[in-house]
C-alpha cells in the first residue's frame, strides 16, 4: 500500500488543487459567488451596448445573400445604412442584446472564476485559465444564444420585425424553437478556442505588464493594465474565429431580409455554401469590424468587471485591497 501511494504521488500535478480543498460557497479575491455574477453581468452589458453599432456594421457584412456578391467593406456597409434606414438603424436590435448579455456575463464570470479556483491554486497557470475560459463560456452560450440570434435578425432591419417580442412571438410561430438555438453547436466551437484564446492572453498580458513596470505593481488592480491586456486578448481572440462566427451569423439571420436558408444546422454545409458563393475568402468577411468590437469591447468589459469586483473588495473590507 505504501508503494501504490508513493507511485501515486508521483504522478500528481502540484499546480492541480486537490477537490477536497475546493469548497464553492466560500470566497474567492475575497468575493462571494454572487458578487461574481453582478460583476460580471455589468462588465458584459456595458461592453455590448458600448460597442454595438460596430457588431450591426459587422452582422451586414457578413450575412449571405442570393444576389451577386461583391466585396463590401466598413466603409460601404456603414454608408448603406445610414442611407437606407438612418443612424438610428445601427442601434436596431440593442434591446435584445440587453436582455441575453447581462444574464450570460453573469454566468461567463462567475462560472470563470470558480472553475479557475477549481482547477489549481497555482494564479499564473494558463491551462487552468483556459479551460476555466472554456467551461464558462459552454454555459454562457446556453443563455445568450437565443437573444443573440434575435438580435442579429433585428440587426438586418428593412421593417422585417417589430422589435424584439415581435421577433420572438414570429420565429416560435414559424420556425419553432429550435430556431433559437440553430446556431448553439457553431457558437460553442467558434466560442471556445475564442475563451481559451481570450483569457490565457488576457492573463499572461496582465502579468507581463505587471513585471515590465516592477515599480508600479499597484497598477495591476488599475483600468489601464485591464484595458490593455483585455484589448489585446479581445483583437487577438477575435481574429483568429472569425470563420466560425461568419457561419453562426448564415445560421441565425437565414431566411432574413433575402439570406439564404439552410435545410440543416450542419457547420460544414454552411461552409461549404459559402466557399461555393464567395470563394475562401468569404469566410474572412467582417474580420476587420469583429477585431474592432472586440479588442476595445474586451477592454471595456475587463476593466469594469475588474472594477466592480474591487467596489465589492472594498464593500466586504476585504484586506488584500488595503
Amino acid at each position: 500500500m505504501a508503494t501504490e501511494a508513493t507511485t501515486a504521488s508521483k504522478f500528481q500535478d502540484p499546480d492541480l488543487r486537490p477537490v477536497s480543498q475546493f469548497k464553492p460557497e466560500t470566497a474567492h479575491d475575497g468575493l462571494r459567488f454572487w458578487q461574481f455574477m453582478i460583476a460580471g453581468s455589468i462588465a458584459g452589458s456595458v461592453e455590448h451596448m458600448a460597442m454595438f453599432p460596430v457588431d450591426t456594421i459587422k452582422t451586414h457584412m457578413q450575412a449571405l445573400r442570393p444576389c451577386p456578391l461583391k466585396r463590401v467593406g466598413i466603409r460601404e456597409a456603414f454608408r448603406s445604412i445610414i442611407q437606407k434606414e438612418g443612424p438610428s438603424a445601427l442601434y436596431r436590435g440593442i434591446w435584445a442584446m440587453g436582455l441575453g448579455a447581462g444574464p450570460a456575463h453573469a454566468v461567463y464570470f462567475s462560472f470563470y472564476e470558480v472553475s479557475k479556483k477549481f482547477l489549481s491554486s497555482d494564479s499564473n497557470n494558463s491551462a487552468a485559465h483556459a479551460a476555466s475560459g472554456v467551461f464558462a463560456t459552454v454555459s454562457s452560450d446556453a443563455v445568450f444564444t437565443p437573444m443573440d440570434m434575435v438580435k442579429q435578425r433585428l440587426q438586418m432591419g428593412e421593417g422585417t420585425y417589430r422589435g424584439v417580442w415581435d421577433c420572438v412571438r414570429r420565429v416560435m410561430r414559424e420556425e419553432g424553437f429550435g430556431a433559437f438555438y440553430a446556431s448553439y453547436r457553431t457558437t460553442v466551437l467558434m466560442n471556445a478556442p475564442f475563451t481559451a484564446v481570450h483569457f490565457a492572453t488576457y492573463e499572461a498580458a496582465k502579468k507581463a505588464l505587471v513585471e515590465v513596470s516592477p515599480e508600479r505593481v499597484g497598477d495591476e488592480e488599475g483600468w489601464l493594465v485591464h484595458a490593455t491586456a483585455g484589448a489585446a486578448a479581445g483583437g487577438l481572440a477575435a481574429a483568429v474565429t472569425t470563420p466560425l462566427d461568419v457561419v453562426k451569423t448564415q445560421l441565425q439571420c437565414q431566411g432574413v431580409c433575402g439570406c439564404d436558408r439552410f435545410t440543416s444546422s450542419s457547420i460544414s454545409d454552411v461552409l461549404k455554401t459559402i466557399v461555393k458563393k464567395d470563394g475562401y475568402r468569404g469566410l474572412l468577411r467582417g474580420w476587420l469590424p469583429r477585431m474592432l468590437f472586440h479588442a476595445p469591447a474586451a477592454a471595456i468589459c475587463w476593466s469594469t468587471y475588474e472594477g466592480v469586483k474591487s467596489f465589492f473588495q472594498d464593500f466586504n473590507g476585504d484586506p488584500n485591497t488595503a
